[in-house]
């Protein structure tokens, strides 16, 4: 089967390579023509459109950034269910709201079209060394069919239900991904403030209770070294945790941390640190209390 991939950025790209070394065809499309062009060195056909890449590929996978992008691929005029044959199994990797993968399922079920939402947890080295979580809903055997190729990405791989299951699953992750980001931040700054030393607060925490995998990547990879280079940029969890957000109030809860730590992530990002990696969420909160947080 040849495989289509659209969406070539940290996350794609590095997935498009372990298909590669497992000897796959894969067809990629990127809107930014470089980051497709670079795969191609390596064994990838690069095609012009998503037509070309629909009409050559019977699963199409796309790892992009915001829903409206998904919307765009998948139903826009130029989109994958314009072009892709009945019988082709879509996979969306992204992270987005449940109603826009039903949207998508219900347009690509009315053309014979299969389409999962896939969302993918682990970040780049999970990506690179094929450990990410993939979340999937959708049409069990569909999901079936392609999970020997999604076992080229993932270590655990769990169908959950019908179409927007994968995604809420997700939501529900970064809903996490985005309290501890903040939790863990307001406690290594609140032990600065109080004279503290950082590394052996961070070193205390890490086996006691306080433990969490956010605060260890935090801190051992961003925060101390004071490098912010994004794994998982602040924009990104900052739309992650408003749609879990929305989750919660649907599921019925009034008042929950998610909307504090939307709250902090939004002004992370009004003060200039979009594009920085989420770790960055502490930032303000050292200016707040005039301390940084960094090895000594």
């Amino acid at each position: 089967m040849n495989i289509g991939f659209i969406g070539t950025g940290v996350m794609g790209s590095r997935m498009v390579k372990r298909l590669l070394s497992h000897g796959y065809q894969v067809h990629v499309f990127n809107r930014t023509k470089e980051k497709a062009k670079e795969l191609a060195s390596q064994g990838a056909l690069h095609v012009e459109s998503i037509e070309a890449l629909a009409a050559a590929c019977g699963m199409i996978c796309t790892c992009l950034s915001m829903p409206a992008d998904v919307l765009e691929v998948y139903l826009g005029k130029e989109g994958v269910i314009n072009y892709a044959p009945p019988g082709t199994i879509c996979v969306d990797l992204t992270t987005v709201g449940p109603e826009t993968s039903k949207e998508v399922f219900r347009q690509a079920s009315e053309k014979g079209i299969h389409f999962l939402d896939s969302p993918i947890s682990g970040g780049p080295e999970g990506a690179e060394n094929g450990t990410l979580t993939i979340m999937a809903g959708g049409d069990k055997q569909a999901f079936e069919n392609v999970l020997p190729i999604l076992e080229v990405f993932g270590e655990t791989i769990e169908f959950l239900g019908p179409s927007g299951s994968g995604s809420i699953a997700k939501l529900i992750n970064q809903y996490l991904v985005a309290v501890h980001s903040l939790a863990a931040s307001e406690a290594i700054v609140a032990g600065a403030a109080f004279g503290l030393d950082s590394e052996q607060l961070f070193s205390i925490l890490k086996v006691s209770y306080g433990d969490s995998r956010i605060l260890r990547r935090h801190m051992e990879h961003y925060v101390l070294d004071r490098n912010f280079t994004p794994g998982g940029a602040v924009k990104y969890v900052l739309k992650d945790v408003r749609l879990a957000n929305q989750l919660l109030q649907e599921a019925g809860l009034k008042q929950f941390t998610g909307q504090t730590a939307e709250q902090a992530f939004q002004h992370t990002a009004d003060i200039g640190l979009n594009e920085f990696d989420m770790s960055a969420v502490i930032q303000p909160l050292e200016e707040e209390c005039e301390v940084i947080v960094k090895r000594k």
